[in-house]
């Protein structure tokens, strides 16, 4: 048995890890979409280093765009399997994979104008047409039920705390006459999420695929993310008279947003300003959320008993169509705008940010993880002048950020992922979705913790099982 990594692979985005059985089988965990690489981007999504033809089986961890958003580029290259995954992954699958391909369609569309000879103009990466063949090939299972889709390999799910339907992946293969375990993370929430339950246990792997994104951070405890948001905006839309731009990722974060925003409400402490949520994808987002309570925490259950609508309070407004969003940036009244993407790599918030980053009034709030080369990342890091459009800026809008609103666990939230597991009989740990420098730590530490064979793959780099 081998296994091969041909995505998140010492990078955080494209994650695509391929079991091929001695038999011939061959098993691909998520299929996701490379954002923020740079130049290398679009070529990285163009090339997936295996045959999608030969692949038989595909599971899903979740449904985030890093994890989902190449599977109808390997659908229209021939992958004709089975998709497993949960039935709110599939729920959240569905409306951001048609968002991809209308963003893949209008791209295209857009840098064609431009392009006269038909054979030089530029294709999608799919359609919403691959769209609908792929989610005809879903298949869902509930959390914490055994269920065989081959006859050599039995599936199973538990919660991994970190969006809605978001799961861990563990596989039993029986090969030759021998049962091997293989545990695949997905993404890892935090524990004592504000909206999720805490990632679940799971039983003995022998090997484990292992998510790093925060390998070496602690994030600050969750508590004061209400006060840190009630401090933005009251320092910029009481005292400034300025706005508050927050990108903010349509699925998870932005839900979270509002649960604390509702919460200062309940409290009697959320300023009476406008507050726009300007993303169709983000009420689609929420309206899942909605129809899956089994996945609320305890507290969240609590905060029901009083208030049917958790996400919804007074002066909260959705923008959908291109106009409203437009009249936005004529709008000279202090409010709140939360957008997408969280990385600000694309999406209505880079509007927003070329219109009100040069203006001291203003703040710019980041709200969760950016890689360094987003722009995101940029202005956190402190660059003083970004290119947007096409233009140069300056950054004299306040930039701020709330480390602590994320949807990774950080180390010790990983650590305690894995202690349920006895690390002597966990043969190799392979770390995926991290930086490499990121990586490096955090194998110390689980070195530390008894775990004796820890790999950080390269792209594309196989193993032997």
């Amino acid at each position: 048995m081998k296994i091969a990594f041909h995505g998140a692979a010492r990078a955080v985005t494209g994650s695509k890890h391929l079991i091929a059985l001695n038999n011939g089988t061959q098993i691909l965990l998520d299929c996701g979409l490379f954002q923020g690489m740079g130049d290398v981007t679009d070529n990285l999504n163009e090339h997936f280093g295996f045959e999608p033809s030969r692949v038989n089986y595909l599971v899903l961890s979740h449904a985030h765009i890093d994890h989902c958003g190449l599977l109808p580029r390997l659908v229209s290259e021939g992958f004709g399997g089975d998709i497993y995954c949960t039935p709110a992954t599939k729920d959240l699958a569905r409306i951001l994979l048609m968002d991809s391909a209308k963003i893949q369609m209008q791209d295209a569309e857009y840098t064609n104008r431009k392009i006269k000879r038909v054979e030089d103009q530029e294709m999608p990466l799919y359609t919403d047409e691959d769209v609908t063949q792929t989610l005809s090939q879903f298949k869902t299972i509930p959390y914490e039920q055994d269920f065989t889709i081959d006859p050599n390999v039995t599936l199973c799910f538990t919660d991994a705390g970190h969006i809605v339907g978001s799961a861990v992946v563990h596989l039993k293969i029986n090969e030759d006459g021998k049962e091997t375990r293989i545990t695949f993370s997905g993404d890892v929430g935090r524990y004592g999420d504000l909206l999720l339950k805490s990632p679940q246990t799971f039983p003995q792997a022998d090997y484990i695929i292992m998510e790093s994104t925060y390998g070496d951070s602690l994030h600050a405890d969750l508590d004061p993310i209400e006060e840190m948001l009630l401090q933005v905006i009251s320092h910029t839309c009481l005292d400034k008279k300025g706005k508050v731009i927050i990108p903010a990722f349509s699925v998870g974060r932005t839900q979270e947003l509002l649960y604390a925003l509702n919460g200062l409400e309940l409290k009697g402490k959320l300023p009476a300003i406008p507050y726009y949520v300007d993303s169709p994808l983000s009420l689609e987002a929420t309206e899942v959320l909605k129809d899956h309570p089994e996945v609320y925490n305890n507290g969240v259950k609590e905060v029901m008993k009083v208030d049917r609508d958790i996400f919804g309070f007074k002066g909260l407004r959705f923008i959908e169509s291109v106009a409203e969003s437009k009249a936005l940036n004529s709008d000279l009244q202090p409010c709140v705008i939360i957008s997408s993407s969280g990385m600000a790599e694309g999406g209505r918030v880079r509007h927003h940010i070329r219109n009100n980053i040069s203006d001291r009034k203003n703040t710019i709030l980041m709200v969760g993880y950016a890689s360094p080369g987003s722009l995101a990342g940029r202005l956190i890091a402190g660059q003083k002048r970004v290119w947007l459009f096409g233009q140069e800026y300056d950054v004299a809008a306040e930039v701020r950020a709330i480390k602590s609103m994320s949807a990774h666990g950080d180390y010790e939230d990983l650590l305690q992922f894995l202690a349920g597991q006895d690390a002597s009989k966990v043969k190799q740990l392979f770390l995926v979705h991290g930086e490499f420098d990121v990586q490096q730590n955090f194998a110390q530490r689980l070195a530390a913790q008894g775990f004796r064979n820890v790999e950080i793959p390269q792209y594309h780099q196989e193993f032997e099982l």
